[in-house]
């Protein structure tokens, strides 16, 4: 199983604690601990992922269930109305975030914040995020990668100016998040409340 390379002092912390408890005989406690130690692994796993690829898609940039579609007006970086699909991950779901899209890093912005519940419509506000705006030949694309209520870090990857490729890896953001993607109004929102995304491979949208 391929493993984020951010995950790996948190996978070594966790397996040579439960090591310590079985050398020194702490047997309870080696029992507890084993599930919170292979939970690690498992968080900061990093899957290849394929799927539907092309110009006239926008794909799933998180594994996670959609607890908003609606249309909003986002100054920053569409300057106006816009459609947002916002997708939040578990403790459970893979934490690597993917791009959406080709095209070319235009804009970044990264704001500190509170660290409420992320799936809280008010998190898209408050919380700490880094935002990512993309230029493609079809239109713009804003990605917000939003900390959630344990979450004390987020990683992006790729600076202004980067070409990135549907399907790339983004980032991560660690232990439970959201990420927000604001489409165009034109946009044709492929996925509703409920349903649940694979980064990389769910197409939440297609080009009109």
């Amino acid at each position: 199983m391929r493993v984020a390379p951010e995950g790996w002092p948190f996978i070594v912390a966790a397996w040579v604690l439960e090591a310590g408890f079985v050398t020194f005989g702490f047997h309870t406690a080696a029992i507890g601990w084993l599930p919170i130690a292979v939970w690690v692994v498992a968080f900061f796993r990093d899957p290849v992922r394929t799927g539907p690829r092309g110009p006239g898609l926008v794909i799933a940039p998180a594994d996670g269930k959609v607890v908003s579609v609606r249309p909003i007006d986002e100054p920053a970086f569409h300057g106006g109305e816009a459609q947002r699909v916002s997708i939040f991950m578990n403790v459970f779901n893979v934490h690597v975030n993917r791009y959406p899209v080709d095209g070319t890093i235009a804009w970044r912005h990264y704001s500190p914040g509170a660290f409420v519940n992320a799936a809280a419509e008010k998190a898209s506000l408050d919380n700490e995020q880094s935002s990512v705006g993309i230029v493609t030949p079809r239109g713009k694309v804003l990605v917000r990668q939003i900390a959630g209520l344990i979450a004390r870090r987020i990683i992006t990857d790729h600076a202004e100016g980067t070409v990135v490729r549907q399907g790339e890896r983004m980032g991560l953001i660690r232990f439970g998040s959201r990420v927000d993607v604001f489409l165009p109004a034109s946009a044709q929102v492929k996925v509703r409340e409920g349903e649940h995304t694979v980064a990389g491979v769910t197409v939440i949208a297609e080009w009109t």
